[in-house]
């Protein structure tokens, strides 16, 4: 967002928030292997391809969105049409995923005769419903034991409400992926093991799929795979139940709080973190102005202290309303805890007293366990002032609104500098370990190489169709928008323009475009 003289007015003083995204119905698949062990359980995880726009990168179980044809597909056992169509879905993305036909009538199949059918589903001649009929294969309730419905929390643009269901793999079938476009990988794993590799920060998974190998982790009764106590366990969580979760820890110590902010559309809320270690806590961005949100993050807070913890600061990454909205609020519930901030940050903001000002390759250390030790990068483009922090043993950047998980990024003259935010983009490229990026709104990046390749190639793109609109003919801002940027809806436009000035600035700087007397743009020609 652009900054505003008086960023920390009252919450009545702000528009109404934003209706959040309407989630769309999905299931997924937690398998179990054949015959695994009670104490130890193995589970097929999935790795999504870093290809996608939505949690490329990340851990999963297989699963996906429903399909109008899966309430056609007849589901024994199952009174409930809601529920058949969960399953019905639930057993299509498990087959199309992972080769697993979940179907009765399927034991005589061979592999060989599954993979023919899948060719025949995702070649589109025959439809699941037709599958299942054509080859006398039905679906029974009771091989589906529901563990959970979980709702993506409203922060993120793509939300899903998912049916969970813990299922036996078959005897004599394999789980294999192919390397399409929305998976890279899968394997089975003790649920043991991969929870084990989230805690040593070595992959990324949402709340849901943590909560699974968690739960699994703990293994079940030795008679029977899916007893009573493990779908307890499984059903113990509130946000089970469809209640988004409010602490997202995509990593160990890494807690991502959004909070409801009048930010810039397709965002409705603002990525405040909570990095802890055992005796000290850092809140970075604590941007809502609405007393609800304020509350609901103080009372996080206020329980990670109870633990024994002390607040060692609240670090601002940037000048924006929509990341500074909450500062007074939450000093004020906690004693006047320190500010942290640039200087650029700290004089646009009269109203917030910034008690240190940080400076390129500071360092902030977390004592405690973990120790965690973030490295200052001052990375302006995006705002004079703006700030990354990075932490190099995990690999982890916390990049404010340099990289975002969702929409864009606007470059806004005059604090915003599109030359400085591309140098700003290729320092944190050069990063040596970098694993995951945390950004101002929407999910975790978890292949920050690949997203910063995008966001640096992106802009040199814009900036070369701009000057080859000015070289054609366009002699104004609005005419180029009109040229260059056919790709966003005309509602955007007016922030299109202030895109377009930054890159301008750039072009004249370079000496490849300059402005004529009369205010029109004209090309320099060697």
């Amino acid at each position: 967002m652009s900054p505003v003289n008086n960023p920390i007015a009252h919450g009545s003083q702000f528009p109404p928030p934003k209706a959040a995204a309407i989630p769309k119905d999905a299931a997924a698949v937690i398998l179990l292997r054949h015959n695994t062990i009670p104490n130890d359980p193995e589970v097929f995880l999935v790795k999504r391809s870093e290809k996608l726009s939505f949690l490329g990168g990340f851990h999963a179980f297989p699963g996906g969105q429903f399909d109008a044809q899966d309430s056609e597909a007849p589901v024994e056992n199952c009174p409930d049409a809601e529920t058949r169509m969960a399953i019905s879905c639930a057993a299509r993305e498990l087959f199309e995923e992972t080769q697993v036909l979940l179907a009765r009538g399927g034991e005589t199949l061979t592999q060989g005769q599954r993979a023919s059918l899948l060719d025949d589903l995702q070649a589109g001649r025959m439809s699941w419903p037709a599958l299942l009929k054509h080859y006398q294969l039905h679906l029974d309730a009771n091989d589906f034991t529901f563990v959970g419905r979980w709702v993506t929390p409203p922060f993120s643009a793509r939300r899903f409400d998912t049916w969970f269901f813990l299922v036996k793999c078959p005897a004599k079938q394999r789980a294999l992926i192919n390397g399409d476009a929305e998976l890279e990988s899968g394997e089975w794993i003790s649920a043991r093991a991969a929870y084990a590799r989230w805690q040593r920060s070595e992959i990324l998974a949402v709340p849901p799929v943590l909560h699974g190998l968690k739960t699994l982790s703990a293994g079940f009764n030795n008679e029977t795979e899916v007893d009573d106590e493990l779908v307890a366990r499984f059903l113990s969580s509130p946000n089970v139940h469809r209640e988004p979760v409010r602490r997202i820890e995509f990593r160990p110590n890494y807690i991502c709080f959004p909070v409801r902010t009048p930010t810039k559309p397709p965002a409705t809320h603002t990525n405040c973190y909570l990095i802890y270690t055992s005796q000290e806590l850092l809140v970075i961005d604590p941007g809502s102005p609405y007393e609800d949100e304020q509350s609901a993050l103080a009372e996080t807070v206020a329980e990670l202290l109870r633990e024994g913890r002390r607040l060692s600061g609240i670090l601002l990454t940037h000048v924006h309303p929509d990341h500074v909205g909450g500062v007074n609020a939450l000093q004020a519930n906690f004693g006047g805890v320190k500010v942290l901030a640039h200087a650029r940050t700290a004089e646009a903001l009269p109203d917030i007293q910034v008690d240190t000002n940080l400076v390129d390759e500071d360092t902030l250390e977390l004592k405690g366990d973990p120790r965690i030790n973030l490295r200052v990068m001052h990375t302006p483009g995006h705002a004079r002032g703006h700030l990354c922090l990075y932490e190099e043993r995990t690999g982890t950047l916390i990049s404010g609104d340099n990289i975002v998980g969702l929409g864009s990024v606007l470059i806004d003259p005059p604090e915003g500098n599109m030359r400085d935010y591309l140098h700003s983009l290729n320092r944190m490229r050069e990063l040596p370990k970098l694993s995951v990026i945390f950004g101002g709104h929407g999910p975790a990046i978890a292949n920050p190489y690949a997203k910063l390749d995008e966001y640096i190639a992106h802009r040199l793109d814009r900036e070369q169709k701009i000057l080859q609109a000015v070289r054609d003919g366009a002699a104004t801002p609005k005419n180029i928008v009109t040229v260059v940027y056919t790709d966003v809806s005309p509602k955007a436009h007016a922030m299109a323009e202030r895109a377009v000035l930054a890159h301008l600035e750039k072009l004249v700087e370079d000496g490849l475009v300059r402005k004529k007397t009369d205010g029109l743009l004209e090309p320099i020609i060697d």
